[in-house]
């Protein structure tokens, strides 16, 4: 995340105290905007940092980062297998991807600044465009369309479990891929202006960790957004806030109330499916209720780490907008960071949910990947009970 301090006349109430803090929502608080000594109205990029930033992103975010990338590959290759494929598991590769990319774009920041300790000096300016491109814009397209695609998925099991009629014509692979596209599509349109809101300045300045110079970059917003700052910024703050979290959660909560409303009516008429004897039925409705049990789980994930980002969305905002303190500057920072990480520790969490909850997701990754004597010794168990679930995990989602 970036800290916008421009000079007095450039920076809008509404627009400051968000740069500083949330800009990135998901990633790091990774530069401050400082005076240069010999002109004291250019805005120079340097990192802003402490020991516990450089030891989450420095450290913690690229690893986590790093079993992310293994976790959400795995998921893609099991889900596109050719017996996998379903609208709900191509839904759960499009998040795979938006979740493993959100984490991915700011490791070259992360690595370069934090982990290389280069975090000390000025931001060089081959590294200026890049340094909003790949810890803001970037990753809160690929975020945006992932809260989205999570949406999508609620609804598309909700339609599966309750209204399957409709949901055989209407939740169509070809239909899905249509739905992946636009959501990306829109997530790219949502953030395509801040794409080109500054202008970037090389700027010779004296090294801050030897006896030489680096050319540094100074920026400045671009004179449409300088002209009408209170209105850009306020108007896309208030967006994002309701159409990128209030509403996506508030949706989820409600479609889960349904869903496990739905399953419990399930889980009694599989009782009494067992009474009268009906095994086969009872079996199926059973994988259909653990199936949707799953996607609850990820639901739920979703929404316990969003949640949080949200509120504190909405507080910066409440702050800003109404000129009043709710929350103090060190631990709005320290909230944040948390924030961050908790987010970032959320996105191999799914794959375990999946090995976890999903036998035929497990047995595919058995046979994917195990040895070929292994393999031999569960391939014909496997295929069984894939046979047995297909109708259930593929038709139903």
């Amino acid at each position: 995340m970036y800290s916008d301090e421009m000079p007095e006349e450039t920076v809008s109430p509404v627009d400051e105290q968000l740069e500083q803090t949330v800009v990135a929502s998901y990633l790091v608080n990774l530069s401050s905007v400082i005076a240069d000594s010999n002109n004291a109205t250019l805005p120079i990029i340097k990192m802003e940092t402490n020991r516990l930033t450089e030891l989450a992103y420095g450290y913690i975010s690229p690893v986590v980062v790093l079993l992310t990338i293994v976790t959400n590959t795995l998921v893609c290759i099991v889900l596109l297998q050719k017996h996998m494929r379903s609208p709900t598991n191509l839904l759960l590769v499009a998040m795979a991807i938006s979740d493993m990319f959100t984490g991915l774009f700011p490791v070259p920041i992360f690595v370069y600044f934090y982990t290389l300790g280069n975090f000390r000096d000025y931001v060089p300016y081959d590294w200026c465009y890049a340094h909003n491109a790949l810890t803001i814009h970037l990753p809160t397209v690929c975020h945006t369309a992932s809260i989205w695609l999570t949406v999508a998925l609620s609804i598309q099991r909700y339609l599966c479990v309750c209204h399957s009629l409709q949901a055989k014509t209407l939740c169509t692979i070809q239909n899905i891929v249509r739905v992946i596209v636009a959501l990306y599509i829109a997530a790219l349109v949502s953030q395509a202006s801040r794409f080109f809101e500054y202008s970037y300045t090389p700027v010779e300045l004296t090294s801050l960790v030897g006896q030489g110079t680096v050319i540094g970059c100074s920026r400045q917003l671009i004179k449409f957004f300088e002209d009408n700052i209170e209105v850009v910024y306020g108007s896309y703050w208030w967006f994002r806030v309701v159409f990128i979290h209030l509403v996506p959660c508030t949706s989820l909560v409600i479609i889960n109330g349904l869903l496990f409303r739905t399953m419990r009516n399930a889980q009694a008429r599989r009782d009494m499916l067992l009474r009268q004897n009906r095994r086969s039925e009872c079996r199926r409705l059973a994988e259909s209720n653990m199936a949707t049990l799953m996607l609850l789980a990820v639901i739920s994930v979703f929404l316990l780490v969003e949640f949080p980002l949200a509120i504190l969305l909405i507080t910066l905002i409440y702050e800003n907008t109404f000129q009043c303190l709710v929350m103090e500057k060190e631990k709005r920072d320290v909230a944040t960071l948390i924030i961050n990480l908790i987010i970032l520790l959320s996105y191999p969490v799914n794959f375990f949910i999946y090995c976890g909850m999903s036998r035929q997701f497990r047995e595919t990754f058995v046979n994917l990947f195990s040895t070929s004597q292994y393999k031999r010794q569960t391939s014909t168990s496997a295929w069984q009970s894939m046979e047995l679930q297909s109708k259930t995990f593929q038709t139903n989602h």
